[in-house]
């Protein structure tokens, strides 16, 4: 026969089990959206020069600078957006200065922006973007849902 003694400590052992469960509930979670009050909207204008175009076809050549010049947009938006990474290094030598070097980078994804407009002036060509940031809150939401609790239920 099992003593009083482990018949106690199982019946407490039982009874800490019991209510430890008891502590992990099952639960469901109501998300719930939030909009930011205002939107920014950003411009960002790109260049590039058309007769520097790898073509001897003067229509080529244009059409490469209006390319370029969207790039470039792009890319001066992303760094609006996201911002630049910046990596430098300077050596010395006996306290002179032997040689700096800086790079810069830029890396993102830009949805939603708009051009604007797209025209020569001279030798370059010149495209201008707008980057509504209510089209990006919108294109997000379509997208993945940004959430916050609304409610939780406990079972």
């Amino acid at each position: 026969m099992i003593s009083s003694l482990k018949k106690m400590t199982l019946v407490g052992i039982s009874i800490l089990t019991l209510t430890s469960c008891s502590a992990v509930y099952d639960k469901h979670v109501q998300w719930q959206t939030i909009k930011p009050e205002t939107f920014p909207v950003i411009t960002a204008i790109g260049q590039a020069p058309i007769s520097l175009q790898n073509s001897t076809n003067e229509t080529q050549r244009m059409l490469m600078a209006i390319n370029a010049s969207k790039i470039a947009a792009y890319a001066e938006l992303a760094e609006q957006v996201y911002g630049q990474q910046i990596n430098s290094s300077t050596s010395m030598s006996n306290l002179i200065l032997n040689d700096q070097e800086f790079k810069a980078s830029v890396q993102g994804v830009i949805r939603g922006a708009k051009v604007i407009k797209s025209y020569p002036v001279g030798d370059t060509y010149t495209t201008e973007l707008h980057l509504d940031f209510k089209n990006v809150y919108d294109l997000y939401i379509a997208s993945s849902q940004n959430k916050e609790i609304k409610h939780v239920r406990y079972y």
